[in-house]
């Protein structure tokens, strides 16, 4: 890919297109009550606000980033924003639930057409590891900190205004994403469909995805042991399997196999997929304990994880890249997930009647360790990405992300409410009942970050300052 004349205008280019789709990802979470009050969602229609993005987004997200390699990467970037600005306009102006949920369907396609490639995209644009460590840091600040900012945003413009405008603060800036991309982002090499043009590897691997991601999301509706969701689960295995099966004997496969040889590569997928499912009980449950518990407003639970946001912010964009030129990205990870436990094991004991200053800003401080751990993250599953795998890394490091959010808001959330059923049946009050769901989902998240910081430990090799490796070597 020939280098752009300013490629810091090109970095924030893509910072701001994924800043964009991870604020949509959350900035629903706050305003869902005034969504269902307005258009008459029932308590399980309400849920495909959520599901239809997740559904879209995550089963799509590997084949838009190998297709970004093979049709370019910039041409996929383009249409996948102008999809979601699209149909942003589409939610915007919904009028009734189907309308709603198709529009959240196609964001969800529109986003994993752009993010699938941004990183792709950005690790040849910047090939000196100082500068592409600064530009990691940036790049994972608008996914380590969006989520927390988009609870704010959400809840300040549906107090403020309306929940229609959480959609339309989108067109703005995709337009003016749109605009300068054009110009700012370079064209790059395309390989050509004849060399990774396997159909039936594409309609497996999203066929898998998608069957999965939808059994995980209705757990809470069907329960986990529920045949709809063991059939479901086995029918996404038995794709999926055949997904694999297929990449060892196509001529030109859509996932050539050689990407996982690599330890950095493949442990880096594992720890962010048990990171991201721990860390739902952070992003979603405080904020719901928040709410239901302390009794706060919408635009009150945003500023109270404001603290959350700008330190994760300050430590991706201030901290992160010096640190990983020091100590290496596996060292830096190291002590991102260890504090993270420490986040998730403090909220385990989170009490009913919690004061801000003493139980909770704690909590929000000790965020930071997001923005130690997925900045190292990202440049550990990027590690010795060739130009010609770019997006397919990229996409599968966001495949990867998607499964852990589903499987996080599935299973914890479940438990959590397994356990507040449990409590209220036993005569508990109800804010009691609910702080002990999610002290239950809090609890189980701090060992997931625990086999996160297992697995990490044992998979990820690379000392510090040592060169990356080509995808195609084992590491």
């Amino acid at each position: 890919m020939p280098a752009p004349a300013r490629p810091h205008l090109a970095l924030g280019v893509l910072a701001t297109g994924t800043l964009m789709t991870v604020l949509d990802g959350s900035i629903v979470t706050v305003a869902m009550p005034a969504i269902q009050g307005d258009l008459g969602f029932t308590p399980v229609g309400l849920s495909w606000v959520v599901n239809a993005y997740l559904i879209a987004f995550g089963s799509l997200l590997l084949l838009a980033g190998r297709l970004g390699d093979l049709i370019g990467r910039k041409r996929m970037f383009l249409a996948g924003t102008g999809i979601f600005t699209a149909a942003s306009l589409l939610a915007g102006v919904a009028a009734s639930p189907a309308v709603l949920v198709a529009a959240r369907f196609l964001q969800g396609v529109g986003s994993a057409m752009s993010s699938a490639v941004g990183l792709g995209i950005l690790i040849t644009l910047f090939t000196a590891p100082r500068e592409r460590a600064r530009a990691i840091a940036v790049f994972s600040f608008t996914g380590a900190a969006g989520a927390s900012l988009g609870q704010v945003l959400g809840g300040v413009l549906t107090d403020a205004l309306a929940w229609n405008w959480i959609f339309f603060i989108n067109l703005p800036i995709g337009v003016a994403t749109l605009l300068v991309a054009v110009r700012a982002l370079p064209a790059d090499r395309r390989l050509g469909l004849k060399a990774g043009a396997d159909v039936l590897g594409a309609l497996l691997v999203t066929a898998g995805l998608m069957t999965g991601i939808y059994a995980v999301v209705k757990i809470e509706e069907y329960g986990a042991g529920s045949a709809h969701t063991l059939g479901l689960g086995a029918l996404a295995v038995a794709l999926l399997a055949g997904f694999l099966l297929r990449q060892t004997r196509a001529a030109h496969p859509l996932m050539p196999l050689r990407i996982l040889r690599s330890r950095n590569v493949a442990g880096a997928n594992a720890v962010q997929m048990l990171m991201v499912a721990a860390l739902f009980s952070f992003q979603v449950l405080v904020a719901l304990y928040l709410q239901k518990v302390l009794g706060y407003g919408a635009a009150g639970t945003g500023l109270a994880m404001l603290p959350a946001a700008l330190v994760i912010g300050a430590v991706s964009l201030g901290v992160s890249a010096p640190l990983i030129a020091r100590f290496g990205e596996r060292n830096v990870l190291l002590a991102g997930l260890v504090l993270l436990v420490g986040v998730l094991a403090l909220l385990a004991r989170v009490p009913v009647h919690a004061s801000y200053a003493t139980d909770l800003l704690p909590v929000m401080l000790l965020a930071a360790g997001f923005g130690l751990a997925l900045p190292a993250l990202t440049g550990l599953a990027m590690s010795g990405a060739e130009e010609a795998d770019a997006g397919l890394a990229s996409g599968l490091f966001n495949t990867t992300q998607q499964i852990g959010m589903a499987l996080g808001v599935a299973v914890l959330s479940t438990l959590a409410s397994a356990r507040t059923e449990t409590l209220t049946a036993a005569g508990k009050p109800t804010p009691e009942a609910l702080t002990g769901g999610y002290h239950l989902a809090f609890g189980l998240g701090a060992g997931l970050l625990l086999v996160a910081l297992a697995v990490a430990l044992t998979v990820l090799r690379r000392a510090a300052g040592a060169k990356p490796r080509q995808l195609t070597m084992a590491a």
